[in-house]
């Protein structure tokens, strides 16, 4: 995978809601049995009621995890372009191909615990999808790899709570990722609809998220927003998740002011 074909250009906004082809052959594999599982678009539809209808969060359905596994996958390859280790699949004795397939994976089911509750989902996630890769893995990988494969999509899974703390470079990945679905109106932290409070305006001031290859560190994380409002949400949502998530010196996040109407307070502040 290459920063330009994730990412379009270093100038140009990452669209996450572009479909990439990867030179990655298993990868791009296993992306089309994700895509054409009818249990999966299952999952993503049905984990939407409970989060969305129910208690009134943002969508965390199908959308949301397009954007997560775009992003999660546009993350991967800069840092390795940036050398960053990726431990998970190395210390299980897994392909190099395979770090970016646990990435896909636990991308597309880190929310299915959904589906029972919004409260704790990660960890009803684990046993809804342990189901769901016994399935698939073996289509992919022999007895022994998919065992590994499976333990460390799991891992992943289970640390995009905050409560929990990434061992690996892969779940980091899948941590971060969760919160780069953060552009107007999709926040992950609930408000209520029509309301004027910090949460509402701080989600509705992101305009854009854009991921590059960094000056100093493999990732900048540039978030265009059109007031400074929009730093609360940066705080509390994405730079908690970047907190203990292993790669807090690979990422750099930077907030740029985009609204020229009006006299700024924050034009580009380094969060």
């Amino acid at each position: 995978m290459s920063e330009t074909e994730a990412t379009e250009s270093p100038d140009t906004v990452y669209n996450p809601n572009e479909d990439h082809n990867f030179p990655d052959e298993k990868l791009n594999d296993v992306l089309d049995f994700l895509d054409a599982d009818e249990e999966i678009r299952t999952y993503l539809e049905a984990q939407n009621v409970n989060a969305v209808d129910r208690m009134r969060y943002n969508d965390h359905g199908a959308k949301h995890i397009s954007i997560v596994r775009n992003r999660a996958l546009c993350l991967y390859d800069l840092l390795k372009a940036g050398n960053v280790d990726f431990n998970g699949a190395r210390e299980q004795g897994l392909a190099e191909e395979d770090e970016a397939v646990i990435v896909a994976l636990a991308a597309t089911l880190h929310d299915i615990g959904h589906v029972v509750h919004r409260d704790s989902h990660a960890y009803y996630s684990i046993p809804l999808a342990a189901d769901v890769l016994d399935r698939i893995l073996p289509e992919f990988y022999d007895v022994a790899e998919t065992v590994r494969m499976k333990g460390e999509t799991l891992h992943a899974i289970l640390c995009h709570h905050t409560e929990e703390t990434p061992l690996t470079t892969e779940a980091g990945v899948i941590r971060i990722a969760d919160a780069l679905d953060m552009e107007r109106g999709r926040s992950r932290i609930p408000y209520e609809q029509g309301g004027r409070g910090i949460n509402t305006l701080s989600s509705q001031a992101i305009e854009s998220v854009s991921l590059h290859e960094g000056e100093g560190r493999p990732v900048m994380v540039e978030i265009a927003m059109t007031n400074a409002a929009g730093v609360y949400q940066v705080d509390n949502l994405l730079k908690a998740k970047l907190r203990d998530s292993g790669l807090e010196e690979a990422i750099r996040i930077v907030a740029v002011n985009t609204n020229e109407e009006r006299d700024q307070l924050v034009e580009r502040i380094e969060l």
